[in-house]
């Protein structure tokens, strides 16, 4: 019997992608040849090499794309991050390959796109307004309904994200965003979205979709409340403590959503609220979960969220199998602002009853920020119990015995 040509899948990253690494690891155990396309400065070399694709220009950059697959066709291209989304959409349209469609992209990229799309095709959203470059007028603040979020257009991870209550809290916030925005990047979109406050539990759903069908992988649970002022992601729980009827009302109205945005292809994160009996979405984009949260998708299906993400793209079966109890993930929070000198406390956390791991990535000399400008989480604990409440109560605990020393982060001036 002649064997089926191995697929062949471009994965786009950037340089610094520590998701890199778990897609290489997949492709390998479904026998997948992946190439890596990043803007390092060096490609990043895998079976017969990755592509350093042009950081200056994105036509040169799908030019490079096209010509490797003139000599090699791909079956799919990935994104591994918000950062390349945009990017794989319009290699896929070039390429004539299986995608989501313009909505779809220019909502998982930009908030207030996605909140005009959903007003426009008739789904429930939040009232928004959007603060263009430069000082709103006085009448703009009279306008507003509070208490409500200000948030820029594309960060994520909460980053950036003040509930404000009044127009006060509101005038402080809009300028600390845009700080924010200048540091991340000097040439970014300083406008600001401002949207009503809805109250309710906060979710996130992990899913697939092939050809405009949608498979949920996981919906998470955020035991913590998500009221603000700031919104930093701590605990994730699933299965999610959610009756029968709940859990089809949200991939009812996911059906919808993405049907109405024009969503069609590979990975697609969510994040909902549940203000009474209704289905709010806070947002939808093209990609995966962010973090090593996925880790938790390989406790529940037994197969990584790089497999199912790969798996799908070139057309392949899974056969998941759901693990009794239940599972949680904590992106350890920024504690304080400060220089990291130690953590303490790691070799207790990991003998806390239920806990699988506790992965501290900071290191001495290491600066935390706490959100909302904070970077990245400094750590990750994983636990598993035999429901949601034995693995919340299992990252609380294995967090109390984390103590993160730090020394004021002080300015020096040169003369």
């Amino acid at each position: 019997m002649s064997r089926l040509p191995q697929p062949r899948v471009l994965l786009l990253a950037p340089d610094r992608s520590y998701r890199t690494a778990s897609y290489i690891r997949a492709a390998d155990d479904l026998d997948i040849h992946l190439t890596v396309a990043s803007w390092g400065r060096a490609p990043l070399a895998l079976n017969s090499g990755g592509i350093r694709l042009d950081p200056d220009s994105i036509e040169s950059a799908l030019d490079q794309v096209q010509q490797a697959a003139t000599q090699a066709p791909f079956s799919a291209v990935l994104a591994t991050d918000d950062a390349t989304v945009g990017l794989a959409s319009q290699i896929c349209e070039r390429l004539h390959l299986p995608s989501n469609g313009k909505r779809a992209r220019d909502a998982s990229l930009n908030k207030s796109d996605f909140r005009r799309f959903c007003r426009e095709q008739g789904l429930a959203t939040p009232a928004f307004s959007v603060i263009p470059d430069g000082e709103p007028s006085s009448q703009f603040y009279e306008t507003v309904s509070y208490p409500c979020v200000a948030k820029p257009l594309s960060l994520s991870a909460s980053r950036g994200v003040i509930r404000c209550e009044n127009k006060s809290e509101l005038s402080k916030a809009i300028p600390r965003i845009r700080r924010l925005l200048t540091q991340e990047k000097p040439d970014a979109d300083r406008s600001i979205l401002v949207e009503e406050y809805l109250e309710g539990r906060e979710y996130s759903v992990e899913a697939i979709l092939r050809d405009g069908s949608l498979t949920i992988i996981a919906i998470f649970e955020k035991p913590d409340p998500m009221t603000g002022p700031f919104f930093e992601e701590t605990i994730y729980v699933t299965p999610p403590r959610l009756c029968p009827e709940t859990v089809f009302a949200i991939e009812t109205e996911l059906v919808k959503v993405t049907a109405a945005l024009e969503f069609r292809e590979g990975p697609l994160h969510a994040e909902i609220r549940i203000p009474g009996d209704s289905i709010a979405f806070i947002e939808v984009a093209s990609r995966t979960i962010g973090g090593r949260c996925g880790k938790v998708v390989e406790f529940l299906t037994g197969a990584s969220l790089e497999i199912w993400v790969l798996a799908n793209a070139v057309r392949r079966p899974l056969q998941p199998r759901h693990a009794p109890g239940a599972f949680g993930v904590m992106m350890i929070p920024v504690p304080t602002a400060g220089v990291l000198r130690r953590v303490e406390g790691i070799s207790q956390a990991r003998k806390v009853n239920g806990v699988v791991s506790v992965e501290v990535d900071v290191r001495e000399g290491q600066k935390l920020t706490p959100w909302p400008e904070g970077g990245p989480y400094p750590g990750f604990i994983f636990s598993r119990g035999a429901d949601a409440g034995d693995a919340e109560r299992a990252l609380r605990a294995a967090h109390k015995e984390l103590v993160f020393v730090t020394a004021p982060d002080l300015a020096v001036e040169v003369r």
